[in-house]
């Protein structure tokens, strides 16, 4: 299977995180790219075709209009996918739907192992509580209507530049400060995560090369210690932060959230929770994905991060109080377990 140069990409969304890599992926690998979104989460891009209309109320726009291939980063419910996809059916060759791996139902975690069911019935707006059996059902909707034309891509966490979630970039700029940092769990204990320009060049080289079925997409290529990432953190910024490993039971214990209060803690006493740290990509990488070193990452999110208005408010990470009095409270258990 050859490489398509010089294609025609629509990409569903394209202005915010994954959408603007991709379109700068493609736009270097000399494709032309053309957006369509609603025009309320980001500035248009110069360097794209936009066109202006919203996904889950009319596709007239699209009409008329054909392409290579689309890119579809903004599918959350499988209803509103359903029109895309219908819409574009005749309209494009290869249907790239991203996805996730929240899809999995667990234990296990391979793209031909159980996934969480369709909701039933279909709610009229996304929640996170239903946020992986809505991209259950979106999958099963382009690979309907798309067949050997669908290719689905199931990231784990996308890291980087840019990124809104803050749910990477909160540890790179908390080591940098410097200080104590509360970390959870064992050092040992493994994490994945993927930089969304990684994701995004692997994204179109599928397209460029028409690759069919579904990808797990995760990193790095070999375990990665949490205490690797946050020494890899402390080397970068050249910071002089000391890092506090507390037990899990503790941090449940003093109300820590995983995941959004703590960044990449998913709990090893979580059977199912935990294998979302151990997602096997041997297909993915296979099919050519790789991988930009993690002190790249880093460096370039911190620099990104400090762009940002002091005053930003952090959607991820623990709040300066309550770190404050999370280790106050482990110095304090710790010294009644020494004896002290």
């Amino acid at each position: 299977m050859g490489l398509n140069w010089g294609m025609r990409i629509l990409v569903l969304g394209g202005t915010v995180f994954l959408g603007r890599a991709i379109t700068d992926a493609a736009l270097a690998r000399g494709h032309r790219v053309t957006h369509f979104n609603r025009g309320r989460s980001g500035a248009p891009d110069g360097r794209a075709e936009t066109m202006t209309g919203d996904r889950t109320i009319s596709l007239d726009a699209l009409l008329g209009r054909t392409w290579d291939g689309v890119i579809d980063t903004s599918g959350y419910l499988p209803q509103v996918v359903r029109r895309s996809a219908e819409a574009l059916r005749d309209a494009t060759g290869r249907y790239v739907f991203v996805s996730s791996i929240s899809v999995y139902a667990g234990p296990g975690f391979s793209e031909d192992d159980a996934v969480q069911p369709p909701p039933d019935p279909l709610p009229d707006a996304m929640t996170m509580e239903a946020y992986g059996a809505l991209k259950t059902a979106c999958e099963g909707v382009v690979r309907g209507i798309f067949g050997e034309r669908a290719t689905v891509v199931r990231p784990g966490l996308i890291v980087g530049p840019h990124d809104p979630t803050d749910r990477f970039t909160w540890w790179p700029w908390h080591v940098a400060r410097g200080g104590r940092v509360a970390a959870p769990g064992r050092a040992a204990r493994a994490v994945q995560f993927i930089d969304v320009r990684d994701l995004a060049r692997w994204t179109v080289g599928l397209l460029e090369r028409e690759a069919r079925g579904t990808f797990n997409a995760t990193g790095p290529r070999a375990p990665l210690p949490m205490s690797q990432l946050l020494d890899a953190c402390r080397v970068v910024s050249r910071s002089d932060a000391s890092v506090e490993w507390i037990d899990e039971a503790f941090l449940a214990e003093s109300g820590v959230k995983p995941w959004m209060e703590m960044p990449l803690w998913v709990p090893e006493s979580d059977p199912h929770a935990s294998g979302f740290m151990s997602v096997p990509i041997d297909r993915a990488l296979a099919a050519g994905l790789a991988f930009t070193s993690l002190e790249s990452t880093i460096a370039d999110t911190l620099a990104w991060s400090r762009t940002r208005p002091a005053g930003h408010e952090w959607k991820a990470g623990l709040a300066e109080e309550k770190e404050r009095e999370l280790l106050a409270a482990w110095d304090r258990r710790k010294s009644v377990r020494n004896g002290r």
